[in-house]
């Protein structure tokens, strides 16, 4: 069993910060790539940001500049820190990993979501 949970999100007005964590815990051999996802009200889900294993990220047109992916792999964990936060940045934030197991048996995981609310 593995299960990703986040924590960090909350209520912030226009322009400040939050910082969003997810730790990874279970039966885990290996972490590849770790992303964040978000899902406003009436909308679909998309990407935030990604990492891989590695360094390598990408982000959202919309909050380059002002978010950070990182990790911390001895602690299974990715981060997701938000600066110059906007009312549009209202969403649920997911957590999304690809983890092979210790039975080596690769598969997507997502945690239950964190709700990240900014008021203008």
């Amino acid at each position: 069993q593995v299960q990703l949970v986040e924590s960090g999100g909350g209520l912030v007005q226009a322009g400040g910060s939050l910082r969003l964590s997810c730790a990874a815990s279970g039966s885990i051999f290996r972490i590849n790539a770790m992303g964040w996802y978000r899902q406003a009200p009436g909308k679909q889900r998309e990407l935030v940001a990604a990492i891989t294993n590695g360094v390598r990220t990408n982000y959202a047109d919309s909050v380059k500049g002002r978010f950070t992916i990182f990790r911390d792999n001895a602690k299974n964990t990715v981060y997701l820190q938000m600066n110059s936060l906007k009312p549009e940045d209202t969403a649920v934030y997911y957590c999304n990993a690809d983890i092979v197991t210790r039975d080596y048996v690769g598969m997507n995981y997502w945690g239950k979501g964190t709700l990240v609310t900014v008021s203008s």
